[in-house]
């Protein structure tokens, strides 16, 4: 893979932001030349603590700007666009519905819009989420062809963003010379240096840097939670082989194996023992709360299958990977920046 994209010209959309980042770390690895597009990147982020903005071409602006999109991606002429920009929290998505509906779908529409323009463009994936299926808290996982109806706001608008893509891809991009198109589905992902509001590792971080408890709003929710440089490698895999193979463009689910399909206690248990400095948790369940799914799984047989691909890393060595780059940051960013680094050359045997 790295010889792939030695020299490729990537445009990242939401490259600010926690997967963002650490698919930037990755390419510039691999020798890529990186430009990305994304609101700027708030003070504290992963983006500033490896110092991207020196390693990348940036466009610091709103992903429903069409005119300022379509001049970015003009000017870079990319071979791979991979399109992550997104409002990606639930909790905010009932706050502002709006915002959430006109980022999450007319910012595929108008990343879409300037990939129709770009005449160097072969490859093109569009990174939505699990949540896009309608959920019925099955306990076995859903399948690409699964009906797509997302509950709340945040996952409907994923569910709509699919549904563009599938019909760019089907009126604009179907000729032989179009560029190969494809959605990408994942799972939870954690990772060292997300330092989002609502999200379980983020918080299980900031109460073990501040020595307090961790408090669980959904302890006994089932999700499929799996590396962030296990799913980023799948989206690698997936834009790398339709580069290659147009016929292998198409929707893919990258999520962990059945066994790290755990629920929120106990990746909070887990971390706890991790960690340790007798860091606890407790539950604090919401009843007002505004629903979220409460079991969500993904069957992964088609890309295992198709792609090749397989996740690395259980939920453990997840967890351990996170405590891990959190102490060597909590010394200094450079530190922080080595063992990011040191975990990529071990997913990718670079």
């Amino acid at each position: 893979m790295k010889n792939f994209y030695k020299g490729k010209r990537v445009f990242v959309t939401g490259y600010t932001g926690f997967k963002g980042s650490w698919l930037c770390e990755i390419l510039l690895n691999f020798g890529a030349e990186v430009c990305g597009y994304a609101l700027e990147p708030d003070e504290l982020s992963l983006f500033n603590i490896l110092n991207l903005k020196d390693k990348c071409k940036n466009n610091f602006a709103d992903i429903r700007d069409l005119k300022k999109l379509k001049q970015a991606v003009k000017d870079f002429e990319p071979e791979i666009i991979l399109h992550l920009a997104a409002q990606p929290i639930v909790l905010a998505s009932y706050e502002d519905p709006v915002y959430t509906y006109e980022t999450n779908v007319m910012g595929t529409v108008n990343i879409l819009e300037a990939a129709r323009e770009c005449k160097s463009l072969k490859s093109f994936v569009n990174i939505t989420t699990d949540k896009v299926y309608e959920n019925k808290e099955w306990p076995w996982g859903y399948r690409e062809h699964e009906n797509l109806c997302g509950f709340d706001p945040y996952s409907n608008s994923k569910s709509c963003s699919e549904l563009v893509t599938y019909s760019y891809k089907h009126a604009f991009f179907k000729d032989e010379s179009s560029p190969a198109v494809s959605t990408a589905r994942a799972g939870n992902v954690v990772g060292g240096g997300d330092f989002s509001a609502n999200r379980i590792i983020p918080d299980c971080v900031r109460a073990a840097l501040k020595g307090d408890k961790i408090f669980l709003r959904n302890p006994n929710s089932i999700r499929p939670y799996q590396h962030v440089l296990d799913c980023l490698n799948g989206y690698l895999i997936l834009a790398m082989k339709q580069y290659e193979d147009k016929n292998l463009a198409g929707n893919y689910n990258f999520g962990p194996d059945e066994s790290d399909c755990v629920t929120t206690e106990f990746l909070a248990k887990n971390f706890c023992a991790s960690w340790g400095e007798n860091l606890n948790y407790e539950a604090n369940i919401n009843l007002n709360a505004p629903h979220e799914a409460n079991i969500l799984k993904l069957d992964c047989s088609l890309a295992k299958s198709i792609l090749g691909w397989r996740p690395n890393w259980n939920v453990a060595k997840a967890i351990k990977s996170i405590v891990e780059w959190t102490k060597s940051w909590r010394e200094n960013n450079l530190k922080a920046k080595d063992c990011m680094d040191a975990q990529i050359k071990e997913i990718f045997n670079l």
